[in-house]
């Protein structure tokens, strides 16, 4: 797991350009990243820079997951080609130089990354000069401590999951809120999600689908021993604390299903709000709630026969 260090202080509110339409798209700055384990990516990204050189000023582009040279060029926008897994590693990788990005699907689901190549042509121009379609997302810091030292140290996109791992029996977990003990919970391990990771695991776990945009950390416990631990909402400020009373040898805490760090006895999992926002750009061809209707299938009717 990559250790990152963050500011110390109150919630940052991440900068980005002014009022839609304040300047010429002529004069914004753009860099393109790609997956550069998607064979199909290498043309793909070839066309968005053809297509926007007399559009923007393209200050970059490359096949990388990490967009820290990126960021350093201080672009308005990072155009990100791939699926969502490379738009949530990218955002991770930029620690707090948050900038907006605007996640071209070249994957599968596209539910982060909702342009298609066509939707990012027919509305290139509006994507990166219109701020009103910047949706700032919670993030979180998860730091793991063995021994009261600092073991690793990462940010969450969407969640840090701790999953018991082989041999698979029963762990348990003690759980504290800023000091507080909570409850332990015994079980197959426990999510910590922010709004965005609502609809990933948390939502295969039975926990509750939140507004992106939501300043909330989202607890799901993952089959517990138990009728009556219940997933559980708290407020943003919230600093949880996870202790492994009982693990097994493959126990690990994975954030956002790409980093993970194993777990021993007694190891302490902190999970808080990470100062700076993720900024996502959103398609404005569709409402707010379509990819949640059109690609989940949420509120649909049954269909009868």
């Amino acid at each position: 797991m990559k250790k990152i260090v963050s500011p110390v202080g109150s919630r940052q509110q991440s900068p980005v350009a002014t009022a839609p339409g304040s300047e010429s798209t002529q004069t914004r700055r753009v860099y393109l990243l790609g997956n550069p384990d998607k064979k199909e990516v290498g043309a793909v990204l070839d066309e968005v820079r053809s297509f926007a050189a007399s559009r923007c000023v393209v200050v970059g582009a490359s096949l990388d997951r990490d967009a820290r040279t990126a960021a350093a060029t201080t672009p308005d926008r990072i155009i990100v080609l791939g699926g969502d897994g490379t738009l949530i590693g990218i955002a991770r990788s930029m620690g707090e130089h948050q900038v907006p990005l605007i996640g071209v699907n070249v994957g599968k689901l596209g539910f982060l990354a909702e342009f298609s190549l066509d939707e990012l042509k027919r509305h290139f121009d509006r994507a990166i000069a219109d701020d009103s379609l910047i949706s700032r997302r919670m993030v979180l810091q998860v730091t793991v401590r063995r021994d009261g030292a600092v073991k690793n140290s990462g940010l969450a996109i969407n969640d840090c999951v701790i999953q018991a791992g082989p041999p698979f029996r029963i762990i348990n977990l003690g759980i504290s809120i800023n000091g507080e003990h909570l409850t332990d919970v015994g079980g197959d391990g426990l999510i910590a999600c922010t709004p965005s990771g609502s609809t990933a695991h948390n939502l295969s776990a039975g926990g509750p689908i939140m507004q992106p945009d939501v300043d909330a950390i989202i607890l799901t416990p993952l089959n517990p021993h138990s009728l009556t631990h219940k997933p559980l909402v708290v407020d943003r400020e919230s600093v949880i604390d996870i202790v492994a009373s009982t693990v097994n040898e493959g126990t690990t805490a994975i954030i956002d299903g790409q980093v993970s760090c194993p777990l021993q006895l007694g190891d302490r999992v902190t999970v808080q709000q990470f100062p700076s926002d993720f900024l996502l750009v959103r398609n404005p061809q569709y409402p707010k709630w379509h990819n949640l209707m059109t690609k989940l299938h949420w509120g649909q009717s049954p269909t009868y026969e």
